[in-house]
């Protein structure tokens, strides 16, 4: 699969844009896991215009995680514009997305992101003006409309690509659903389907599993998977499920074959692995901002939070409630580190048992 002249590999996964999670520490933790393509945190156009500070900060990538992707939203088209020739200036990223899917009052309630659903003449527009703007691929992820009676994806993908983005990812629920019930891929499919389409077409939505993934691949017929939700405390996901569809294609079980993949991760790695992206937000944020170290470490570990609380594989500790309480309650790395330590050790007394 190819953007552009980006070559991604066949059957790549893609690592979602979402605010607060996918910031550079924690791309570079999916990436080392197999990701083929990161993106950073969506970024407000007007911020970015306004110079405003933290907006600037999400700009900040570098070669180890490409090829990487900077998501942009707004509603108003020179804004999107400038905004799209600064990130093309100064962060010189593999390519720009636009976001027309994000559902959350904040954004769509004010016209942006899924919000331009209800305005698909300013959708296009601002995707023709942007794709005029920059050199770097133009593509945009949306949803399958505003609600389930407005299910126009079929139509605007053609538009879309028309107006010539070079990939489009589609969510499989509407503005409507938010993120509740579940991902309808058919549709997704029937973009895939339609022999006018020429653009690759990125699934999303409710990927979990290395069987879905195979799934969203052979009965939809996308040409890459995007990974959102499923990836809070699981940056490994991608290698999981790389290694998954390797072996399906290879036939390696069937066969009897030579496998190719490396070692699966143990439970211990994977505990490594949160403690690693633990400290890399607490460096990152003593970096950005400075001064009182220990604010910056509380910060760290707030930041990490939703990582532990998500991540499976503390599912394996009997009566683990309390202990879940005391982890999500730590403040300092003093109190944090011998939880974690002694979540280890159970764990390894619960594989023994």
């Amino acid at each position: 699969m190819k953007i552009g002249n980006i070559d991604l590999g066949e059957r790549p996964l893609f690592l979602a844009p979402m605010e607060d999670v996918t910031d550079i520490g924690f791309r570079h933790l999916c990436k080392r896991y197999g990701a083929a393509m990161v993106y950073t945190e969506f970024v407000s156009a007007e911020a970015l215009v306004r110079s405003i500070k933290s907006t600037v900060s999400k700009l900040t990538i570098d070669d180890a995680e490409r090829p990487v992707g900077i998501q942009i939203y707004g509603r108003d088209v020179p804004q999107m514009v400038e905004a799209a020739q600064i990130v093309e200036a100064e962060a010189h990223p593999d390519v720009i997305d636009l976001n027309f899917g994000c559902p959350v009052k904040k954004v769509a309630g004010k016209g942006a992101g899924a919000g331009m659903l209800q305005n698909i003449p300013l959708l296009l527009e601002i995707t023709r003006e942007v794709v005029k703007a920059v050199k770097v691929p133009v593509t945009v992820k949306t949803r399958l409309g505003w609600n389930k009676e407005q299910l126009i994806i079929t139509t605007l993908a053609e538009q879309l690509q028309d107006c010539g983005i070079q990939a489009l990812t589609i969510h499989g629920r509407t503005r409507s659903q938010m993120y509740t019930g579940d991902a309808d891929w058919t549709l997704i499919g029937e973009v895939k389907q339609n022999p006018r389409i020429h653009i690759p077409i990125i699934g999303n939505g409710d990927i979990t599993t290395p069987e879905q993934a195979r799934q969203a691949f052979e009965r939809y017929g996308v040409d890459a998977v995007m990974i959102g939700r499923a990836t809070f405390g699981r940056p490994w996901v991608f290698k999981e499920i790389t290694e998954y569809l390797r072996q399906k294609s290879e036939g390696a079980e069937e066969r009897g074959g030579e496998r190719t993949e490396t070692p699966a991760l143990s439970i211990s790695d994977k505990l490594d692995i949160l403690i690693e992206q633990l400290h890399i937000n607490i460096e990152r944020i003593n970096a950005i901002k400075g001064g009182d170290m220990r604010e910056n470490e509380y910060r760290g570990i707030l930041h990490t939070r939703r990582h532990l609380a998500a991540t499976p594989i503390f599912k394996g500790i009997p009566d683990f409630r309390q202990t879940r309480i005391a982890m999500l309650r730590a403040n300092t790395l003093e109190e944090l580190l011998p939880i974690l330590e002694h979540c280890r050790q159970r764990l390894k007394e619960s594989e023994l048992s």
